[in-house]
């Protein structure tokens, strides 16, 4: 029992150093985004513990919602929608033209839950846009994408786990256009080492620390065309899933 004793104490001492540590870590750095305690900032650098709270905010849409709204991103909260007892969203908002984020959706009129919405406009500041420039010398001015919602289970089946789709807590990215006119396609341009297939990997691997999971044609065939990216409520844990 003392020896139990003796280890607990020695547990408790040691992640209370580790919070110390990190304390000072992030003071020195001036970077309280790395800090697992400090309120979340979306235009803030992306930090260590970005990706966990932009997925914890799937329980407080209140919360989400005066996030983006401090950011400068402009919304409309969509009305609660209900198809079933697996189907359905309270917390989606559709973006808006205009105001911080300026990648504008096709098709138009995107409609997320309020966490992919929140980590999308972050992966817009802190990973699309400098990949573009750095990578491809311009900008991008549209996204395409399969859309979010869709009551369905994984992956079309019939029975088994449902999809995020099925909570609007997904999108699937099928491209990009840039300002000088290219167009990216997941499908087309994912394989190889052309600058177009670099800026794919790269923010499909930026994806990865602000997603509980991003999926790209690396995980199976069902995803050729398109990056999967979902904010499952496993993320605030830490529990991410980057393929």
């Amino acid at each position: 029992m003392r020896a139990l004793r003796r280890i607990a104490g020695v547990v408790i001492l040691g992640g209370i150093l580790l919070s110390l540590l990190f304390l000072l870590w992030a003071m020195v750095r001036g970077r309280p985004q790395d800090l697992p305690w400090t309120p979340l900032d979306l235009g803030a650098p992306v930090g260590l513990f970005t990706g966990r709270k932009l997925t914890a905010l799937t329980s407080d849409a209140a919360a989400c919602r005066a996030l983006l709204d401090r950011a400068g991103v402009r919304f409309t909260a969509l009305p609660v929608r209900a198809d079933g007892a697996q189907c359905g969203y309270d917390d989606a908002v559709r973006f808006a033209t205009g105001g911080a984020r300026r990648i504008a959706y096709a098709p138009a009129g995107l409609g997320t839950a309020c966490p992919v919405a929140a980590a999308l406009a972050v992966w817009e500041w802190n990973v699309v846009q400098p990949q573009a420039e750095a990578i491809l010398g311009s900008r991008i001015v549209a996204i395409r994408h399969f859309g979010s919602y869709s009551c369905r289970r994984l992956y079309g089946r019939d029975q088994g786990n449902w999809s995020e789709h099925a909570r609007a807590n997904a999108i699937d990215i099928a491209g990009f256009q840039l300002a000088d006119g290219r167009s990216i396609s997941v499908a087309r341009d994912w394989t190889g080492h052309a600058p177009a297939a670099r800026f794919l990997h790269a923010v499909r691997d930026g994806a990865c620390d602000l997603f509980a999971t991003t999926l790209s044609p690396d995980y199976n065939e069902a995803h050729r065309d398109h990056l999967h990216l979902d904010q499952a409520a496993r993320g605030a844990t830490g529990w991410r899933a980057c393929r």
